[in-house]
Order: C-alpha cells, then sequence, then structure tokens
C-alpha cells in the first residue's frame, strides 16, 4: 500500500514535522528572497497558541473514562455490574450500577471544571492583544495568529507575545531594555540589541520595506543560548550576512523597559517557544494515599475471590449428597441438568462474587472525591494565607492532593522572589579601612549622610580625602545604571514629590540600583547619562561630566565589571567593581587588609559584598585599550574569548578604593518558615538561577546554612581542579566519616551542600570510569542524603526539573514539593508530587502551572504544618473506616452461607444493601473528614515536630491497616454470633410459627438480618463518634440525626405496604423485633463488647507508647481541666494548679490571646512559648501523669 498520500498530509497539516532539519529559515514578512538569491522553501510552523490543559471538548469524555477506569474498585464495579446484567444474580444491577455512575459522573464534573479553570487561563492569554506590522500599517489582533516571519510592534511594559528577534527600538542606539523575571527570576534590566542595519528603520514602512531572511537553529530550551544570521538583501548588491546570538533574541514571557517601542520578528511561536520548550508534560499527579488505596483494594478483591471461591468449593461439596442436591422446596429445571458441572460452579462463583462485592467500597471514591473538593475550600477561605498588600489569598487548582502536603520530606524552593522580597538596599560602604553608613545613629544623633564610623582613624587627610572622592565617583560611574524620567516605573507609580515627579533607577542588575541610591544617600548623585557623557552631582551640589568610552560588561567568569571614562580635565580613568576574589589579585596597592577584614565580617553577616578598585591611564595605554577591544568586538569567531583576552590585559594593576555591603532582603518570616520546615523533618533544597556567592548569601540569611555548618563544594571551579571522580569520593568519605562517628558520644558536624549546574550535568551522565552508568548519581544522592541542606545554582529550568525526578526516583522514594513564582519553576513544580505557585512579581505562569498558589512563601508553613496535617489525619481515617465498615457489613453475610446451605440468600434485604454506605454511614464520616480536629491550630503552628507523626504515610501502613481489617472481623463475629445466640432454643407456637423461647421474638431470616444490620450500623457509628476529638453541634446533629435516620427509615419502610413493591418482605419486621425488651438489652451488650476492644487498645496506647500528638493532646487536655478548676485570681490551690506562677511546670498551652490571660496567666504562657522556641521536643520528654481523658483517645491506630 502506497502511504505517499498520508505521509504528504501529514507533513502539510502537522507543522513539518516531516521535514525535520537542523535548522529553519525565516521569511520576514513573509517575502521571498529574490530569485538568484536562494531556493524559496516554504515551511510550516506551530501557531502562537499555549495549551496547558488537558482534555479538549472531543477527546474528554474517553481520556476522562479511561483515567478514572484506572482505579481499580471503578474497574472492578464496572466487571460486577456486567456480570449482574449477564447473568442471574442474588441481588439487582441497580446495586452496582447506581452508585458507579454516581462516582464517575461527580468525578467527571469535578476534573472538568478543574480543566475548564486552565482553558479559560490559556484563552487569556492566547486572547491577548498583538500589534502586527501589515503593508507598513499596524494591525492589531490576537496572540495565537501570530505566525513565524510576522514583524510585531511591541511597546513599554508590554510582555513579548513570542520568541522574537529585535529588528529595532524607539532608542536611538537600536537597543532596549527588558526584565526576564518570568523565565530566570532575576527582576533586574537586562539589554538586548539590533542588528546596526536594521537598527534605523524607526517607522512601520521603513520595517516593512526590509527584504531579509534569518537562519536559525531549531527551537530548544536553553535559555541563555541561540545561534543564528540574518541575510539582508538589497537592490544591486550583495547580501550582507550578519551573526544573531541570545543579545539579539526576545524571549516570550519577558517585558520591555524603559524603552518606548520595538520591531521584531516572530521565529518561535506557541509550543516552540522556549518558554513552553521548558514546560514539563502535564501528567496526573496521584497521592500516596490513593497508592494505599489501590494496594489496599487489591488486598480485599483478593479477600472477596476467596470468599467466592470457599463459598463455591463448599456449596458444591454440601451438595454432593443426593438429598441436598434437590431440596424439595427448590427443584433444578431440565436446563439446571443439562449444563455441565463447569459452567455451573463458574456461574455460581459469579453470584458469590456478586453476593459480597459490597467488600470493595465504590462509595469510597465518591466520599474521597467530594471530601477533597469541599475540603480544599477551607485552603481558600484561610484568612492568615490573605495578603493585603497583594489582595489575594490562598488558590488550589487541584484538590486531588491536598492530603499529600502533610507528606512532603524533600521541599524544593527558588530563591530570587521566593525566599527573597528581591529589593536590595545599600547597607554601607568601607573606604581605606573606614565605614560609612548612611544616616547612622551615634550617641542618640543622626549623622549627616557622607558622616563615617572610623575603624583606624578619625582625622581625614588629604589621601584619605582623594580616594573617598575617587570611590564615590567609581560607583557613581561603573554601573549600566539608567534614569526613569517618568512618573511610573514597571507599572507602579512612584516618586510624586510635592506634587512633582522624581527620578529612578533602573539597572540589570538590582545590586547596581542599591549602590547608586546609597551614593545618593551618602551626597553623590548620578543624574543621567546624555550624549556618551555621564553627569553626576557631588556633594558640593556641583555637576562633574565624565565622557562614557568604554564600557567591560559584567559576566559570571570575571565576576566584576569596568568602565574607562575621561574626565572633564582629560584624564583616562579605568574604575572596576566586583567579588573580592577577582579584585583582590590585581590589586597592586591600597589598604588591602583593612577591607579585606571588613569584606569577611560583613560576609559572615550574609550581606552580598563588593570590591572597588581604579587605575589611571596614560593616553598611550588607553589607545593599545581601544585597540584591543575594536579587534575583539569585530570578531565574527570566538569573539567571546578574544573579549576576555582583551579584558584580562587592560583590567590589571588596580588602585585598591574600598568595599560596598548590601542587603538582599528576606521575604516576611521566610527564614522562620524554613526553620519550621525542618523541624518538621522536612530537607529544604533551594534551586536557583543565581550566581552561588549571592545564593549562599541568602541561604546564610534565610537559616537553611548556619554559622556551624561546614559547606561541601561541588562546583566546577573545583572539578577543574580535579576530577570529578576524585571531588566525588573525597566528600562521600566525609561525610560518611562523620556519620560513622554520630553513633558515638561525638557531636555530630552539620553540613551543607553548594552544587552547580555545570557539575550537576556532569554527575547525572554516565560515568565512563565505572561501568555502572548511574555511579557518580549514587555517590551524589547519598552525599546529600546526608546533608541538612542543599543549595543548587546556576540552575537552568529543566536542570531543576532534574533535580526534583532524581530525588523522587531514589531508593526511599520521599514525596517532594516544589515552590516558585517564575516561568523558570514551572518545570520543577510540574514535576514534583505537590507543585506551588507563588502569586509574586514574577508574573502568574507559576501559580497558573502549580496546584496550590500562596500569596508569599510565609504561608507555606501553614500550608504544610496545619492544612497539609489535617488533611491527611482525616483522610487516613475516611480510608481505614471505610474498609473496617464495610468488613464489619459483608463478612456476616459470609458466615450467613455456613447456615442456608450457601444458597446464595442475602442475609440484608434489599433497601438496607443499597443504602448502607450511600445514606446509613456516609454523612458522619464526610463531615469527619471535613471539619475533624485531634489537636488545636496553634499547637501545630507552635510545634512542627507534630508533623513527623504522620510524615512517611504512618496512618496509612500496612500495620495499621491490618488492625483495622482485625477489628472489623471481630466485630462482624460479635454481630453475627452474638446475634445467633439469641435466636437459640426456638419453638413453635399454637398459630404454626417459629419463635425464640428467649427472647420472645418469631424467628426468621429477615428478623435475624436486621438484628444484625441494627447492631452494625450502631456499632459503626459510635466508633466514628469516639475517634473524634473536635465535637461542634454538626457533628452531634449528623452523627445521632444517622442513627435516627435508619430508625425511622426502617419504621417506615416495615410499617407500610408500599404499592410499588412486588413483595414486602420486611413488612412489621422492625417492629416487632423492637417490641422484645431482651433484644434491646441483646443490641445494646452487643455493641459495647464490640466497642471494648478498641477503646482498651486506645487506653493502653497513650499510657505506655504515646506519639507526640498524644502528648500535646494530654498537655491540651491538663490545660483545659485546670483553667476549668482553677480560680481567676489569688494564689495556687495546689502545686500543679494554673494560673499562677507554678503553672510554668503544668505547662497549659495557653490557646488564648494575651488579652484574655490575666497577669499570671501570661507570664505562664510565655513561659510555654519560650520552651518550645527552645526546644521543640519539649512535650516529647515530659511524662504523662493522668489517664486520657474523653475524646481524646490515640488516633488512627
Amino acid at each position: 500500500m502506497d502511504f505517499s498520500v498520508l505521509r504528504n498530509l501529514i507533513s502539510r497539516y502537522c507543522a513539518g514535522e516531516e521535514y525535520w532539519v537542523d535548522s529553519r529559515t525565516v521569511y520576514i514578512g513573509h517575502k521571498e528572497p529574490p530569485p538568484a538569491a536562494e531556493a524559496y522553501i516554504p515551511q510550516r510552523y506551530p501557531d502562537n497558541r499555549i495549551v496547558s490543559s488537558k482534555y479538549t471538548l472531543w477527546n474528554f469524555i474517553p481520556k476522562n473514562l479511561f483515567e478514572q477506569f484506572r482505579r481499580i474498585a471503578n474497574f472492578y464495579f464496572l466487571l460486577i455490574f456486567l456480570v449482574q446484567l449477564i447473568i442471574d444474580t442474588p441481588t439487582s444491577p441497580v446495586t452496582s450500577g447506581l452508585p458507579l455512575f454516581f462516582v464517575i459522573t461527580v468525578t467527571s464534573i469535578k476534573q472538568g471544571y478543574e480543566d475548564w479553570l486552565r482553558h479559560k487561563a490559556d484563552c487569556s492569554i492566547n486572547e491577548c492583544p498583538v500589534d502586527m506590522v501589515q503593508q507598513g500599517t499596524v494591525v492589531r489582533t490576537q496572540s495565537s495568529k501570530l505566525r513565524v516571519g510576522d514583524v510585531v510592534m511591541v511597546r513599554e511594559d508590554e510582555t513579548f507575545p513570542c520568541d522574537l528577534i529585535l529588528l529595532s527600538s524607539s532608542r536611538g542606539d537600536g537597543t532596549c531594555y527588558v526584565t526576564t523575571t518570568s523565565l530566570d527570576g532575576e527582576s533586574s534590566h537586562k539589554t538586548y540589541y539590533a542588528v546596526p542595519d536594521t537598527m534605523a528603520f524607526k517607522t512601520e514602512q521603513e520595517v516593512d520595506s526590509l527584504h531579509a531572511t534569518i537562519e536559525c537553529e531549531q527551537p530548544q530550551p536553553d535559555l541563555y543560548k541561540f545561534v543564528g544570521r540574518i541575510n539582508i538583501y538589497k537592490e544591486r548588491e550583495d547580501p550582507i550576512a550578519r551573526p544573531l546570538g541570545a543579545e539579539n533574541l526576545l524571549l516570550r514571557g519577558a517585558t520591555l523597559k524603559n524603552t518606548g517601542h520595538i520591531y521584531a520578528v516572530a521565529i518561535y511561536t506557541g509550543m516552540d517557544t522556549k518558554m513552553a520548550l521548558n514546560y514539563q508534560s502535564k501528567s496526573q499527579k496521584r497521592s500516596a494515599v490513593e497508592k494505599s488505596m489501590n494496594a489496599f483494594l487489591i488486598v480485599y478483591l483478593c479477600i472477596l475471590i476467596s470468599k467466592a471461591v470457599i463459598n463455591t468449593v463448599l456449596k458444591y461439596a454440601w451438595q454432593w449428597s443426593a438429598d441436598h442436591d434437590e431440596p424439595w422446596y427448590n427443584h433444578r429445571t431440565e436446563i439446571d441438568r443439562e449444563r455441565h458441572v463447569v459452567i455451573r460452579a463458574f456461574t455460581d462463583f459469579l453470584a458469590f462474587m456478586v453476593l459480597f462485592n459490597y467488600i470493595i467500597p465504590v462509595s469510597m471514591y465518591v466520599t474521597v472525591e467530594m471530601q477533597k473538593f469541599l475540603g480544599s475550600y477551607f485552603i481558600v477561605w484561610d484568612k492568615d494565607m490573605y495578603d493585603e498588600e497583594l489582595g489575594v489569598g490562598a488558590q488550589v487548582n487541584t484538590s486531588d492532593l491536598n492530603e499529600e502536603l502533610g507528606q512532603v520530606e524533600y521541599v524544593f524552593t527558588d530563591k530570587t522572589g521566593t525566599l527573597t522580597e528581591n529589593n536590595m538596599e545599600f547597607i554601607e560602604c568601607c573606604v581605606d579601612g573606614h565605614v560609612y553608613i548612611p544616616h547612622v545613629i551615634c550617641n542618640g544623633q543622626i549623622l549627616s549622610a557622607a558622616s563615617s564610623i572610623d575603624m583606624i582613624d578619625s582625622s581625614p587627610g588629604g589621601y584619605r580625602r582623594e580616594h573617598e572622592d575617587l570611590f564615590f565617583r567609581a560607583l557613581c560611574l561603573c554601573h549600566t545604571v539608567q534614569v526613569k524620567e517618568e512618573e511610573t516605573v514597571d507599572s507602579i507609580k512612584r516618586g510624586i514629590h510635592l506634587g512633582k515627579p522624581t527620578s529612578f533607577y533602573i539597572s540589570s542588575s538590582p545590586d547596581e540600583v542599591a549602590l547608586v541610591e546609597g551614593m545618593k544617600r551618602l551626597g553623590y548623585t548620578y543624574l543621567r547619562l546624555k550624549d556618551s557623557h555621564m553627569e553626576i552631582l557631588n556633594k558640593d551640589d556641583e555637576i562633574e561630566r565624565f565622557e562614557l568610552l568604554h564600557v567591560l560588561n559584567f559576566d559570571s567568569v570575571r565576576r566584576r565589571m569596568s568602565v574607562i571614562v575621561k574626565s572633564s580635565s582629560g584624564e583616562y580613568l579605568l574604575f572596576c567593581k566586583g567579588a573580592d576574589t577577582s579584585i583582590f589579585p590585581r590589586v597592586v596597592s591600597g589598604k588591602v587588609e583593612q577591607v579585606r577584614a571588613r569584606v569577611e565580617q560583613n560576609a559572615v553577616e550574609g550581606l552580598r559584598t563588593l570590591c572597588v578598585a581604579y587605575r589611571s591611564l596614560s593616553p598611550a595605554e588607553y589607545e593599545e585599550a581601544c585597540h584591543q577591544l575594536s579587534d575583539a568586538k569585530l570578531a565574527l569567531k570566538d569573539r567571546e574569548q578574544r573579549l576576555a583576552q582583551a579584558y584580562d590585559l587592560i583590567e590589571r594593576d588596580f588602585t585598591l578604593l574600598g568595599a560596598t555591603a548590601v542587603e538582599d532582603r528576606l521575604q516576611e518570616k521566610a527564614a522562620d518558615t524554613i526553620e519550621s520546615l525542618q523541624k518538621a523533618g522536612m530537607k529544604v533544597w533551594v534551586l536557583t538561577g543565581d550566581k552561588m556567592e549571592t545564593a549562599a548569601a541568602t541561604c546564610y540569611a534565610s537559616k537553611l546554612f548556619r554559622r556551624s555548618t561546614q559547606i561541601l563544594e561541588l562546583t566546577k571551579k573545583r572539578t577543574e581542579e580535579q576530577s570529578l571522580h576524585d571531588v566525588l569520593f573525597d566528600l562521600s568519605r566525609t561525610v560518611l566519616r562523620q556519620r560513622s562517628l554520630s553513633g558515638l558520644s561525638v557531636e555530630c558536624q552539620d553540613y551543607g551542600l553548594i552544587i552547580d549546574g555545570a557539575t550537576l550535568s556532569a554527575v547525572l551522565k554516565p560515568s565512563p570510569e565505572s561501568s555502572g552508568s548511574g555511579n557518580y548519581r549514587e555517590i551524589f544522592l547519598e552525599i546529600s542524603r546526608n546533608c541538612s541542606a542543599v543549595l543548587c545554582c546556576r540552575m537552568a529550568p529543566l536542570q531543576k526539573a532534574q533535580i526534583v525526578k532524581l530525588i523522587k526516583a531514589s531508593k526511599e522514594h520521599p514525596i517532594t514539593l516544589a515552590i516558585g513564582d517564575g516561568a523558570n519553576d514551572v518545570s520543577m513544580i510540574l514535576e514534583a508530587h505537590v507543585g506551588i505557585g507563588i502569586m509574586g512579581k514574577e508574573g502568574r505562569q507559576a501559580a497558573r502551572n502549580s496546584d496550590y498558589a500562596i500569596p508569599k512563601f510565609k504561608h507555606l508553613k501553614k500550608m504544610l504544618l496545619v492544612h497539609g496535617h489535617f488533611y491527611y489525619i482525616r483522610i487516613a481515617e475516611l480510608v481505614q473506616y471505610f474498609f473496617y465498615k464495610n468488613v464489619c457489613f459483608i463478612f456476616p453475610q459470609f458466615l450467613y452461607q455456613f447456615f442456608c446451605g450457601f444458597s446464595q440468600q442475602p442475609l440484608y434485604d434489599t433497601a438496607y444493601l443499597t443504602l448502607y454506605n450511600i445514606s446509613f454511614t456516609s454523612l458522619p464520616i464526610l463531615l469527619y473528614s471535613l471539619i475533624e480536629k485531634h489537636i488545636s491550630i496553634e499547637m501545630l503552628k507552635r510545634d512542627p515536630t507534630l508533623y513527623r507523626d504522620v510524615a512517611k504515610n504512618a496512618l496509612l501502613r500496612w500495620p495499621v491497616f491490618l488492625y483495622w481489617t482485625c477489628l472489623g472481623l471481630f466485630n462482624a463475629c460479635i454481630f453475627f454470633f452474638g446475634a445467633y445466640f439469641l435466636f437459640d432454643n426456638t419453638t413453635f407456637t399454637s398459630n404454626g410459627q417459629l419463635m425464640t423461647t428467649n427472647t420472645q421474638m418469631m424467628f426468621g431470616n429477615w428478623t435475624f438480618g436486621t438484628l444484625v444490620f441494627t447492631v452494625l450500623v450502631f456499632t459503626v457509628t459510635l466508633k466514628l463518634a469516639l475517634d473524634t476529638h473536635h465535637w461542634t453541634w454538626i457533628n452531634h446533629f449528623v452523627i445521632w440525626g444517622s442513627l435516627l435516620f435508619y430508625v425511622i427509615f426502617s419504621l417506615l419502610w416495615g410499617g407500610i405496604i408500599w404499592p410499588f413493591l412486588n413483595y414486602q418482605r420486611m413488612y412489621y419486621v422492625f417492629m416487632q423485633m423492637l417490641s422484645s425488651g431482651p433484644a434491646w438489652l441483646g443490641i445494646i451488650l452487643l455493641i459495647t463488647i464490640s466497642l471494648l476492644p478498641d477503646v482498651v487498645k486506645k487506653v493502653l496506647c497513650r499510657t505506655l507508647w504515646p506519639t507526640a500528638t498524644e502528648r500535646a493532646q494530654r498537655v491540651r487536655a491538663d490545660g483545659v481541666h485546670e483553667r476549668s478548676v482553677s480560680p481567676a485570681t489569688g494564689p495556687d490551690p495546689s502545686p500543679v494548679a494554673g494560673g499562677g506562677g507554678s503553672e510554668s511546670d503544668m505547662l497549659c498551652p495557653a490557646r488564648t490571646c494575651e488579652g484574655e490571660r490575666g497577669g499570671e496567666g501570661v507570664r505562664a504562657a510565655r513561659t510555654y512559648d519560650s520552651m518550645m522556641s527552645h526546644n521543640p521536643n519539649y512535650l516529647l520528654s515530659q511524662p504523662l501523669d493522668h489517664a486520657p481523658s474523653d475524646g481524646e483517645g490515640c488516633y488512627g491506630h
């Protein structure tokens, strides 16, 4: 068969996949090149739509049904429903089909609604207006309609709709300034350039007249790499080719700043853009609880099959004799006699499967879905997670992972905008050992702006004054700061002073802005760059002009930047600032030791430091420097290497002037949040694209690293000095040696690991030096596992996801959480088990693609330690309780078959079979799973170690599951055999009825089943009441209301002859059962016996092996008791009574606010807070003096 036609259609309508090559040719404005230039090959590329949703209108039903029937319970009930339709079974198909249909429908509506929200978000992006140049005019269209080759105009503060090549800008030098906060997390302004041959096009007509093509690489996810060239065609001239690099590429998601408008051509659109390529594909996340549910379902399915097999075998064994084979009341038909015994046995097996199928709780999935959906609103409604500044609260994008918030073991966080506010503040500067602090308070007086606190000598001399002026001038000149004269900056109205707008500084580095503003506070003000001249206002209010000759831009290898300026007196000056390790080796004079001491002191305090130096150039030296820079900039090949060599030759023989200290302000309570997460047993990793020094300073400030932490470096610099193999094994020996000593009476050393992106790539590659391809990977995991904190710097977005995936796939399979605020964090957010986006200043890409969104990093503490803890406790009880109550429900049915000749006779009436899980027992557990609080919110926030009690799926482990199952089997035996012995010693009455002599009840199948069912409903409901710690009127209404509903329903169901029923087998059964006094006594006795073992077990657990949570409950219960019996004022009535100073010994948890306590109570509460802050494990070390109070029993066992 010829598939050429099919291939042509695919290539035509599927974006050219058939002709995939290493490069693409873009025709600017869709203009064909001149005939003699090159062959015109039209190509098809994706449109500019962004798709983050999972479903479409056409695939929603089949795809959603496939995902739902992957659940074992759903698939099982589908099979049961089909069996009931095919063969004659003891129960109606409605009993299985109706609950299944309800489950599937509710789940589909919920997931469809969540995906509709994603579609809505996609549409808001795809329908954004874009200005496109067509035939010399600007036409407004939608973003989704852009195509590769279209020329667009972008105005200031607008976001780039796709990946663009800059053609020209409103600035005379062809540059534009861009912020890439949503891409790489940096809110600084970056400079991008147009090629010289197109920068002159200033109008739509001129841009439309451009005749050019762009040859570039195919889309790839590296944000910092781009290779291409532009071919410009002119009449009667040879085409001009210019190289294109990353400095010409404007990425989707970035924002134009401080530039009126630009013209650019689209080269990558839609899902081909670098931002989209850094997104991980959306996959269905499944929580650990759901995986446990599936495992438990498999066990119960095996139990179900075993029951059906046992009953089938015993049935045919019992019917082996002739008198049992065909009893007189149930003769077989001829068709039954002619069927083969194997077919009959298989049919009976399926009938028993249907009879016992209720052991698989299909309604559990409905309840779980409702619990997750309704429970998610508690996060949305939480006022503590509402941010007044942003005017937004927490958002829930998917409710399937609520309980996973209580299982997190690893937290991966971005730095910029997540841990920090990305708001730099100038702290101090040091000139030749003299420290200058703006507006410092000394002896109760505010010193003048340029006053100093001298470390050495307080008498300024001429030499010091000269260096002081040079230092301030250097910081006013050595930067790339732009002056914003308008009233609005970043769409925020700023700087209105006395009704007049003032100027503001913006730059590619927030450090530079902080330094320039710091100099302004010290008396030197940078005014503007005008006509290649930089103007500054000195402290004598005189304007100084310097001609800017060259800028030697900062790069991560040199770690410094320089400018060459010419003063008004004709002197050539080279000013340089950079990291201390980059400046000190190039210094030949200056007070190095004094400055170095101050730099080290500031670094210890977590401040960002820079050193400043200068060099005076002679005219000959300047000419040589110009020659070197010109040759390097004109090179088309190895341009970066040649520029680096030129910079190295120029930047030497410096005179050290001083150093600066800048603080990157942390977000409010970021350090407290990290500290709490670590106390809760979570490991916190910082993944950032920033350089190592900046990130390390933030880690110290946020208490991720402490002063006692020994830093282990796994960086490119170290692997260049020795092989990666040697570095890894050295670090491994270090941490393993410490671990071997930790068992001895030796203080354990705290380790912190720093790794960069280049080294991570080498670690993840297969090792060439060993046969095992994952050797380096395992060593790295072993090292990081023994470190209290890890910092990963210079990370690309996909590398962040690789780190998360690596930890997820480790042998412990820990639960991971990723949190970030920019588009560069989307990959790791989607990769982690739980993804949280921060609705900050860097756009909403992270929040849109996350599972949960919060306004600030500090809200993560309550989300995990409180909401996550509660969600897990509630759903774990829900799952275990559902299996327990279904074992209690079905096991008596199994036992009953031994007394009815294995005839598949149901023990319960059809109404009871259908309504047991839907009405009689469903509402109490649903309400419990929504509002239960086994411990107070204040206690959970105050003592993060309580989180450890529920970590690692503690309440859904196999021992706990087996306990609940055994408890259900025990209760079922009590129900069945207790009722059986109540019906012992039956006699016939005068009218021929069979009646028990001990209860005076009519003996029958439905009476017996109703008695068992009554004890069952009351026992499982009261079991839930015993497990409830937080009682409200709603609990009372639902629990006692459910029992009352069962009684009323049974009275109505058996007390009225319903005309729509073909039979009335339950008529008067329930009322006749309740008319017997011994039956009432028997019901109460059976309920008590059933609940007693669980109560005894709880008392023993809480007394002998209490958990931290149970100890906290004990403290809370004792505190409530003491407050209820102690006088409001006056002396202590006993040594342990609360209310006075001795309450410190009692440690009442002080849940009320300060205004509600007396003076003595405040002192006691503060004592408790102090003890908890200094020793969060304090509760674990306190003995229990009294037995647990009611409602505070051990939970979840």
